[in-house]
Formats: C-alpha cells, structure tokens, sequence
C-alpha cells in the first residue's frame, strides 16, 4: 500500500493563522506546511484508495499532492479537524462510503457514524457504514479495524490497516492520551508504519492548565493535559508496539523551532509504500533536518 500524509497538524495547522512565532515564521520560510489531519492509503494492486479523516483542508490538500481522490472515507471522531472536509464532497463524488463507528458516544448520545449522518444528510453522495469496533471490515482490498483510544470527552477510534496479501500493516494512533485501552494496544502492535499523535514535547506540560500525566519512570509526562500524547509519550508507545517506522502527526506549533523540524516529526507530502518487507520513502526529504 502507499500512504501519503495529507495533512500532520494540529487544530490550527502549522503555519497557525495570525501567528508570528519562530516555529510559524520558520514553517514559511522553508516551504514546510503541516495541515489539518488526513491520510491518503492507495492499495496499488487494485487501484483504489481511502481516506483517513477529511481535513477541512481538503481541497488544498488533493491540489498539492498528486494522489487520487478516495473511493471511501473514514472518520475517526467528530472533532471538527477530523470531520468538516466531508462537505467537499458535494459536486465533488458521485459516490462516497464514509465508514465509521458504530457505538453511542455518551457525550452525544449517539455514534459517530450517527453524527456523519445527521450532519451530512444534505450530501447525497455520502452514504454512512456502520463499524463495529475490533471487528475488521474489507474496504479497498484492505482489512481495516477500528480501535477506541482514549480522547475525552469523545469517544475515538485508532486504526488499523492491513493488506491481506503482502501482510503489510498501517496503524494509527489516533488523537488520544497515552492511556489507550490494552485490547486496543495488542490490535495496533507490529506495526510496518505507525502514524502517532505526538502534539507538543513533555517540557510543555507546564503551560498546561492540567500539567501532563501518565509520566514515565524518569517522571516524564506521556500525555499533556487529558487528550493527547506528548512527543515522549508517542515515541514510548512506539516502543512498546515495535512499530519497524514511526511519525509524530498532529503536531502543533507550539514547538520550540529548534524542535519543531526534528525526526520523526512528519510533515505534510510525507509518502511510504509499505509491501510486506518493510518500508520505503517515496517523497523526497523536505524537513531540512537532514
């Protein structure tokens, strides 16, 4: 499969609008864009691709990269960043399955696949799949699970992606705190390429009205705040999921510049092919970091 990394920003991407800081200025200077989240998977045996979360940056996204708009849709959760770029669809697709969860979200009182349906009903492109969590379903060729993690207060969904031929795997961390579910951990483990929400270093979590938690044994918070994990907290659970290729996605400006540009922080054009032997980069480095 090819996957390409649409978008590795946070809420307010990178640059952030209105923003002036050494991270932001830097970001513009070297041509460097890190986008409201999605990614782009290709299964090129059989020429079809999906669509992990639609960025409200869609149309810019598909205008830079030279990919192919998706036969299918997935939505994570229904934070705006994740969700919005669905009313692209309209004039857009003729036909666009969107798969997402199908258990009831305590906070809303109804699933996400509900709240794509409710929201989007106006779409007569879209057409909403029910997912059961840990149930795998065939979507272009592909076996693809979804996970809860933990991102309160909404319920959301890791990812998995695998090809049944070549034994490749694609996971997903998902927007979330360090604290996800063991039984979602095992499904996401052994990972070709693991795509990780690493949004802000740990020495951040002083700025936090919450500080950090789920800290370390040296004391170092894995988790900022309740919702996301800190770049340490991302790259231990890559550890402990012996993830062969790791990126840090859903990164904010808030990163010192000296920081920001830094392996493995991704940034926006980023693509892999993953084939069963491992992992290769297809984009050309545009980080500067090397």
């Amino acid at each position: 499969m090819r996957v390409t990394l649409l978008g590795t920003g946070d809420t307010t991407g990178t640059p952030t609008v209105g923003c002036d800081c050494d991270t932001c200025r830097a970001a513009t200077e070297r041509g460097i864009e890190r986008s409201r989240f999605s990614v782009h998977v290709e299964n090129e045996r059989t020429g079809e691709s999906l669509l992990i979360d639609l960025s409200p940056d869609f149309r810019h996204q598909f205008l830079r990269e030279d990919v192919d708009l998706p036969d299918v849709a997935i939505i994570t959760h229904i934070h705006f960043d994740h969700i919005d770029g669905l009313g692209n669809a309209y004039r857009v697709f003729d036909s666009l399955p969107v798969y997402a969860a199908n258990e009831t979200d305590p906070a809303t009182g109804e699933s996400v696949a509900d709240t794509v349906r409710d929201k989007y009903d106006y779409l007569d492109a879209v057409t909403v799949e029910d997912v059961t969590p840990f149930e795998s379903v065939e979507v272009c060729g592909l076996d693809l699970t979804l996970v809860p993690v933990d991102h309160p207060p909404l319920v959301c969904y890791g990812l998995v992606i695998e090809d049944p031929e070549t034994d490749a795997k694609l996971s997903l961390s998902g927007d979330t705190s360090y604290d996800i579910p063991e039984r979602s951990r095992d499904r996401l483990r052994n990972p070709d390429l693991f795509l990780a929400d690493g949004i802000v270093p740990a020495s951040l979590c002083e700025h936090h009205p919450l500080g950090g938690k789920d800290h370390d044994d040296d004391g170092v918070p894995r988790t900022f705040g309740t919702k996301h994990m800190t770049r340490e907290g991302a790259l231990s659970l890559a550890a402990e999921l012996d993830a062969e290729t790791t990126r840090l996605v859903h990164t904010a400006h808030y990163y010192p510049v000296d920081e920001a540009f830094e392996e493995p922080l991704a940034v926006d054009g980023e693509q892999y092919r993953l084939d069963g032997t491992g992992v290769t980069r297809l984009d050309a480095d545009t980080t500067g970091s090397q």
